[in-house]
């Protein structure tokens, strides 16, 4: 029997995530009527392989078994799981009990002699000749019954032996075959930085060009950023188009909404005339490559009143009775500026291939990362069919989910082939809530197909905690992002220059949005968090432990408003420790409790806690240690754990 298979999702209907070069554990509950012993294999390969790569499986405790393979390439694994009654390792087992108790063991000599000889047609080399001497050599030890040479039979070199060649001609096969989608680094380990290529301008009002964004990316890699996204790119619409603050008519001079896509100019393939043109594109992607950075797009699949498809393709849109093409609507509100496609026409076919052309576009352009807009409210199947193509060609292509729906929706869409996902961390704030969600993230079966990617703010997301909270707020919450996710991102400039201004009372919606006008920022404001991000990212570079994110777990504090957690790499090379004043007003301090034993720490022995914030020292001993945190200088601790190394010259340093 082959149950309890892990990693699986949804009975193998979706594969699992990894990143190359992980080491992909596999686990199965293996047993057997009666009480025979078992042995098993799991079985894997690359999906275009055409042979299976085999290792023992090991055995656990209480019939779990494990075995685990190397994610050697980026691309789709698939494994199973193969296993028999092992008669001849029963036979050792129970040689073993009557050996011990001084039982005659003739005819079971004779037992184990012709399982060694059946072996020997399964064998080959040597080990056809040195199988055929054990047979014998079991046959002798029959007739003389001599307990020593009994004992012999039970050599280690016989065992590893019989286990080379088993007789596998009644093992059992696991029904599926479960997948695993193995991804680049860059899937579970990113720093993303947002903002409007039309706003990097070098004078207020003045449009931005891809000249501009080239100039700006010095500014991005200083922090420490290597994801670098553009709202679409795309030419804006004319028609229904948005005023400031998303008034309902334009003026004249509105530059319109990003995602009101399409124009006389083209559609989704097509550049906005006064960001430059394609080699203008080109060129910024060299660049950023230069700078470390990658170029993530946004793909928002909804078209403007102008967009040529409404023009070639009218079918691909819903008609309402009195023939006009119905816009988007989240009632009470209208979006006359936006069309969305309907995903349910009788022309499907067409439309999906042609959307799935519009990502070849941009990867052949260069593009590796797309930000999907919305994509809860397109088409399931059309996303599991156009990413598994996509990644096929070209695995190396990666795709966020922004998706802030329900939460099954969002894990479907994860399940669907999404390298990362969006979450509801922006509004989650307290000590309890944070603990619940995150823990839910990474320590949970959603764990296996779901990438969180925090952001504590976007063009559409201003929190009220944000809002209220000042200056503190936004480091708490940065602090937050870069350590609780592995990934993470911000919209700027305004995050580093705490722009908190709601457009009215109640609403997340930013004063003066960057969406619908164009805003000039001044970099260079003394009140800028440029420094305290650029030391938070290279604190995340230089730090293994916090570039994944199943390890995290919390740890007690008796304070509510001091929210504690570590994480740390399975060799314990790299242990972090966080402590973050959540309360953006107030002075707190607390008691800390640590499990110093599951980081490989001695109870009786100091250990030193390196503040990689402000590179202050502390030696600390035990599990509980005293904190304070003012959120208006630095509100919160990262501490690297170093313990004490003696050296032969009786020397005492920290590592």
């Amino acid at each position: 029997m082959i149950e309890g298979v892990h990693p699986e999702v949804d009975a193998a209907r979706f594969p699992a995530k990894r990143i190359v070069g992980d080491a992909v554990s596999v686990e199965a509950d293996v047993f057997v009527d009666g009480h025979d012993a078992v042995s098993g294999l799991l079985l894997y390969r690359k999906l275009d392989s055409p042979r299976w790569s085999e290792t023992p499986l090991q055995p656990l405790v209480n019939d779990r078994w494990q075995a685990e393979f190397q994610a050697e390439e980026i691309g789709v694994y698939e494994f199973t799981i193969e296993a028999w009654v092992d008669h001849f390792k029963t036979w050792r087992r129970d040689m073993v009990k009557r050996l011990a108790a001084g039982q005659a063991a003739s005819v079971d000599l004779l037992i184990g002699a012709e399982l060694v000889a059946a072996a020997i047609g399964r064998s080959a080399g040597n080990d056809q000749h040195t199988l055929k001497s054990w047979s014998i050599k079991l046959r002798q030890t029959a007739t003389t019954a001599n307990q020593e040479a009994a004992n012999e039979a039970l050599s280690d070199e016989l065992a590893a032996l019989m286990d080379r060649y088993p007789d596998r001609t009644l093992a059992t096969r696991y029904e599926r075959a479960p997948r695993i989608v193995v991804d680049r680094l860059k899937a579970r380990f990113s720093s993303w930085y947002e903002f409007f290529p039309r706003s990097c301008g070098s004078q207020p009002g003045v449009h931005g060009t891809f000249a501009d964004c080239e100039a700006r990316l010095p500014y991005v890699a200083g922090m420490g950023f290597d994801v670098l996204y553009l709202p679409p790119i795309h030419p804006v619409g004319v028609t229904f188009r948005k005023g400031k603050n998303n008034a309902v008519e334009a003026t004249t001079g509105d530059a319109g909404s990003p995602w009101a896509i399409g124009a006389e100019q083209g559609g989704h393939t097509a550049i906005h005339p006064q960001l430059g043109t394609l080699e203008d594109f080109h060129r910024l992607l060299r660049r950023a490559k230069e700078h470390g950075i990658e170029i993530a797009l946004d793909i928002a699949f909804q078209c403007t009143p102008d967009h040529p498809y409404v023009r070639q393709h009218p079918e691909w849109f819903r008609h309402r009775p009195d023939g006009t093409i119905q816009y988007a609507e989240n009632p009470p509100k209208k979006y006359q500026d936006i069309y969305p496609i309907d995903f349910e026409t009788e022309n499907w076919r067409e439309l999906w291939d042609e959307l799935k052309n519009v990502f070849r576009f941009w990867i052949e352009q260069g593009v590796d990362i797309f930000r999907v807009d919305n994509p809860h409210t397109k088409s399931f199947p059309f996303w599991e069919e156009a990413i598994s193509e996509i990644k096929r060609d070209h695995p190396q292509v990666l795709f966020l989910s922004e998706a802030f729906t329900r939460p099954k929706v969002r894990y479907r869409l994860a399940k669907l082939g999404f390298s990362q996902s969006y979450t509801y961390f922006a509004w989650r704030n307290t000590k309890p809530e944070l603990t619940e969600y995150l823990t839910e993230l990474t320590q949970s079966p959603v764990r296996e197909f779901f990438r969180p990617n925090l952001w504590p703010n976007t063009p559409d997301i201003l929190t009220e905690y944000l809002q209220h909270g000042g200056r503190p707020a936004f480091m708490i919450r940065l602090a937050l992002a870069a350590t609780l996710g592995a990934s993470y991102g911000i919209y700027g400039p305004v995050y580093e220059l705490c722009e908190n201004k709601p457009r009215e009372p109640g609403s997340e919606e930013y004063l003066n949005s960057e969406k619908y006008e164009i805003r000039h920022w001044d970099l260079d404001h003394p009140g800028s968090l440029r420094d305290y991000i650029a030391r938070i990212n290279r604190i995340r570079k230089e730090n293994p432990a916090l570039q994944s994110d199943w390890s995290l777990r919390f740890h007690p504090v008796d304070n509510e408003q001091l929210l504690c957690y570590s994480k740390q790499t399975p060799r314990l090379d790299s242990i972090i420790v966080v402590v973050v004043n959540v309360e953006p007003y107030h002075t707190h301090s607390g008691w800390i409790e640590l499990p110093i034993e599951s980081f490989g720490l001695d109870g009786q022995q100091p250990y030193q806690v390196h503040d990689l914030t402000t590179d202050a020292r502390y030696l600390w001993q035990g599990r509980r240690n005293y904190v304070e945190l003012d959120p208006h200088t630095i509100p919160a601790h990262i501490f690297r754990i170093r313990r004490r190394v003696r050296t032969e010259k009786d020397f005492d340093y920290y590592m």
